[in-house]
């Protein structure tokens, strides 16, 4: 994966179908350009289906699967899998409040099933209360109304609904302590917001470590980012980097080896799970 570009939000099964049709086109030894052949299409649109930047269109898929030897049951299977992979995700209701390089983020984040962030500079968004979400984002780059603002806003919270489903990923966030002194939204937001993140770390399957001011310069100090972890075998590690204006999703070994590192370095710098806690629950009593 890469930069994230306008009109590519795949679902995570159909990046999943996308790399098994590769895989299945290597395994029959045949070529780009064969396979371009086989259905009268460039070797580009082949390169683009197998890297998940194109939909799969079934009649295409069934006539390569076919010309890569794929027994008539699989082809049958693989079709009712990539036809569920066209179908929207549930975040498509909310595609005028979601830029497409951030739908990939929500498609990831939904089939994830570990997911570790470092923030540097606010409560990640699976974690802030509605007051605290609205401050962030209206402080945002561009000229939101009130409309499409509130729109944000119910995508994040919606967004939330991940972590209690029987199925929930298991979300690591070390965040600097920065974040809790940082105003947003006024004293009374960041009171609920603190105490949002105080009864997270009661929750089974969130793991919350702050970072001290004492530890000073350290590797994630470039900037924000999260890895994802899927059950999937066909899908590596992914990480997510974010800019002003737009995103990178990157799975190359020697790339996430290295935020992998650095999220274990940071981990071993934080607070423990225990002493966040406790701080946490001394700030909420702060500011009571």
């Amino acid at each position: 994966m890469s930069e994230a570009k306008a009109g590519t939000a795949p679902t995570v099964l159909r990046i999943v179908l996308s790399k098994r049709l590769g895989a299945l086109r290597e395994s029959a030894g045949v070529t780009f350009d064969e396979a371009a052949k086989a259905i009268d299409v460039t070797p580009v649109t082949i390169r683009r289906m197998e890297k998940a930047e194109v939909g799969l269109k079934l009649p295409y898929v069934r006539q390569l699967l076919a010309h890569y030897a794929v027994p008539a049951k699989e082809i049958e299977e693989f079709i009712s899998l990539a036809r569920d992979a066209n179908k929207p995700g549930w975040w498509h209701d909310y595609r005028d409040a979601l830029p497409d390089w951030f739908s990939v983020y929500v498609s990831l984040e939904d089939e994830a099933t570990l997911i570790r962030t470092y923030e540097p500079h606010y409560v990640p968004g699976l974690l802030q209360t509605e007051d605290y979400a609205r401050a962030v984002l209206g402080a945002g780059v561009g000229r939101d109304s009130d409309g499409e603002l509130e729109r944000r806003v119910a995508l994040r919270l919606k967004r939330q609904e991940l972590l209690e489903q029987p199925n929930a990923p298991a979300l690591w966030v070390l965040f600097e302590e920065a974040v809790l002194h940082r105003p947003v939204g006024g004293r009374e937001v960041m009171r609920g917001q603190i105490e949002r993140l105080f009864r997270a770390t009661r929750l089974f399957n969130v793991t919350l470590q702050i970072l001290p001011f004492e530890i000073g310069p350290h590797i994630g100090a470039f900037g924000p980012f999260t890895l994802f972890r899927f059950e999937m075998p066909e899908l590596p590690d992914i990480v997510y980097t974010e800019s002003l204006s737009g995103a990178a999703y990157q799975d190359q070994r020697p790339y996430v080896s290295a935020h992998l590192e650095a999220l274990d370095r940071l981990s071993t710098q934080a607070r423990t799970v225990e002493e966040t806690r406790k701080i946490l629950e001394d700030a909420c009593k702060d500011r009571t």
